[in-house]
């Protein structure tokens, strides 16, 4: 018999719809429950292509014994992750401070009223794994809730003002204007990304290793700027081991979420669309600035992978391909030379041995991992193409991993702005019509039509949860690409209506910054605040990025204001852990180096292109159809106008001349 979880819209809580563990969707419906029953609760949080989250979920929630449990001393809510990073941010932080550590799943124990008193990750439901068990954990909980109820109570409490006395972001003595102090803090970022680079196999730090693009973007300016070979090698190194390694889907383009080895090999197999689109920007910049091939290579692929396997029917794109299929990690992407022989016969099955590095020992749980052994040798001769798409076209008769079918606002939002710059940079009018087409979706299916309040995610028809503060960043963002690809006004207008949403509904009084939920949502214990990148960038990060470039497509001074107190709330952490808040070094970067306004007035296609075809991470671009700025008044059509420091050139009437000013 399914339980309460049977009428929800996350995949990942469908996935617990079944188990014998009488969960609850978070609400006051459940708080009231809890404090009706005086019991505690279990907070459990996922996400649907969390292996280790399956791990538990068979090994406890499956199990009739654990969930009788559960069910006579908890009330027991499951919570999605993506549908909701407030819960998941604030519980992390109390889970890191009780251990040290974090992840997923992550289990929490909250009194009646929200505040946590114990938490962890995953727990085992058997002993030998160096943790306590499940049982011996729950037991030990309702021990304590029974028995010692002051001493719980005293660790919530002393929790939550942990959580909730830290201290609020204040803007730097010097101010994020300070070129001075701009200059010493990108400087800062650049020594310490040297310093944890592996000059081996490339990435920061050691195992496990996540791709983190957004280091890769500061990278790529600071290569941009200063144009030396050690940024350069560093750039190689990083891209050419992660496109050689086996987090990179071969045959059907792609990155997995992290390699759990220092050298990119095995991967923890789920992918996510958040991945994909900071890495296929970060390999599209490379290859614009350095011209290198295999880089747009896989940037290509890297796209073909999301429109083709991440598109929805009705519209939109999926959140992420589990790690699992049949039960198994990984089976899905693993061979045997065996395997190969069938599908390629012997003539063609030696050639892609030896190029993907399959063998019979194998590199995973006697299977290979397929992977490019000579490094950055990616641009496969012939054969090799004919057998990527034979191995492809049998892989497609597996049974493929799960898909988490929802869309989230800030992931969709965050590839349409990665798509619409491809689509610039390459000329693909197909890349471009996708763009507009996802844009249009998410305006249509994830904005309420009574108030134009943007929702968090949407699955089968259904808009569920108000969105969040980067939800609207990402959103800027994505929308002012648009306008810049397309000429089109109406995202320009788009792009305004949701900063001036954002900044109303997420503004924070007490600091000038953005709090993570909207005004106009419940409250939890503490109220979110986002400053510090996570697995995705952080909302100010992104949106003093986004705002900084609205204010000079627009002229609206206020947008510009706005994402320098973001920077300048960020400063202090900025100076000390500059690695923390890769996202913002982009739009201090941007700052530092001054914005380049160009308006390509009148129907000049040809000076359009020669902008889109250079990567100009400080420039934006007017052009297409007017909309009120200051960028087009008095200016004749037929020419590019290039505007950089107050200052204008003259107008430019050729390519050359455009580029000269470039």
């Amino acid at each position: 018999m399914a339980n309460r979880l049977a009428g929800a819209t996350s995949p990942y809580l469908l996935q617990h719809r079944d188990n014998p563990v009488d969960w609850w969707e978070w609400g006051e419906e459940a708080f009231a429950q809890a404090r009706e029953r005086d019991c505690p609760v279990l907070l459990s949080v996922g996400y649907s292509a969390c292996h280790w989250c399956h791990v538990m979920a068979h090994e406890s929630f499956e199990d009739a014994d654990t969930a009788a449990f559960l069910n006579d001393h908890f009330v027991c809510i499951k919570v999605d992750r993506e549908e909701r990073p407030d819960i998941d941010s604030l519980y992390m932080e109390a889970v890191q401070a009780l251990t040290g550590q974090g992840g997923w799943p992550m289990t929490v124990f909250l009194t009646p009223d929200g505040r946590p008193f114990y938490g962890g990750t995953y727990f085992p439901s058997q002993e030998g794994r160096g943790l306590p068990t499940f049982m011996a954990v729950l037991r030990a909980i309702d021990n304590a809730w029974r028995e010692r109820r002051p001493e719980v109570m005293d660790q919530a409490a002393a929790l939550s003002r942990a959580i909730g006395s830290r201290p609020l972001p204040r803007p730097g003595r010097d101010g994020a204007s300070g070129a001075t102090s701009r200059q010493a803090i990108l400087g800062r970022a650049l020594a310490s990304l040297r310093a944890a680079h592996d000059d081996q196999w490339g990435g920061f730090g050691q195992a496990p290793k996540f791709p983190q693009p957004s280091l890769l973007e500061v990278l790529l300016r600071a290569h941009l700027r200063h144009r030396d070979q050690e940024t350069l090698a560093m750039l190689t190194t990083t891209l050419d081991a992660m496109a050689s390694g086996g987090i990179y889907d071969h045959l059907g383009g792609g990155f997995a979420r992290y390699s759990v080895d220092r050298t990119w090999t095995v991967p923890h197999f789920e992918k996510m669309l958040y991945d994909q689109a900071g890495l296929a920007l970060a390999y599209l910049h490379a290859w614009q600035l350095t011209g290198e091939g295999r880089w747009r290579q896989v940037m290509e692929e890297t796209v073909g992978y999301v429109l083709s396997d991440l598109a929805l029917a009705d519209g939109g794109l999926a959140a992420s391909e589990d790690a699992d299929s049949e039960g198994v990690e990984g089976k899905f992407y693993l061979w045997r030379p065996d395997e190969l022989v069938e599908v390629l016969g012997d003539d063609l099955a030696g050639p892609a041995c030896e190029w993907w590095g399959v063998t019979p020992a194998g590199n995973f749980e006697g299977s290979t991992i397929l992977h490019r052994p000579v490094r950055g040798d990616l641009a496969r001769p012939p054969e090799i193409e004919e057998a990527r798409r034979l191995l492809l076209q049998a892989r497609s008769g597996r049974v493929r991993p799960g898909r988490d079918d929802k869309v989230i606002t800030e992931w969709n939002a965050m590839f349409c702005s990665t798509l619409a710059q491809a689509a610039a940079a390459t000329g693909r009018q197909d890349w471009g019509r996708a763009a507009t087409d996802l844009a249009d979706f998410l305006v249509s299916a994830l904005r309420r039509e009574a108030d134009g309040r943007w929702m968090r995610s949407w699955r089968q028809g259904r808009a569920n949860h108000l969105a969040y503060a980067a939800d609207y960043a990402w959103l800027v963002d994505g929308f002012t690409r648009l306008a810049e690809l397309s000429g089109q006004a109406r995202f320009i207008g788009l792009a305004r209506e949701t900063a001036d949403a954002m900044l109303e509904l997420f503004g924070d009084a007490e600091t000038g910054g953005l709090l993570t939920t909207g005004r106009d949502a419940p409250r939890l214990v503490v109220a979110a605040r986002e400053l510090q990148d996570g697995a995705t960038p952080s909302a100010s990060s992104v949106a003093a990025l986004a705002l900084l470039r609205l204010e000079a497509l627009t002229g609206h001074a206020g947008y510009g204001d706005a994402a320098r107190r973001l920077l300048s709330l960020a400063q202090p952490l900025l100076a000390a852990q500059p690695l923390a808040l890769a996202h913002s070094l982009l739009a201090l970067d941007l700052l530092e180096a001054g914005t380049t306004e160009i308006a390509v007035v009148g129907p000049r296609h040809d000076l359009v292109q020669a902008v889109h075809s250079r990567w100009l991470p400080h420039a934006v671009l007017a052009w297409g159809e007017p909309y009120p700025s200051p960028l087009w008044e008095s200016r004749p059509p037929g020419a590019a106008y290039v505007c950089r420091g107050y200052t204008c050139g003259p107008p430019a009437r050729t390519v050359e001349a455009l580029v000269d000013q470039l």
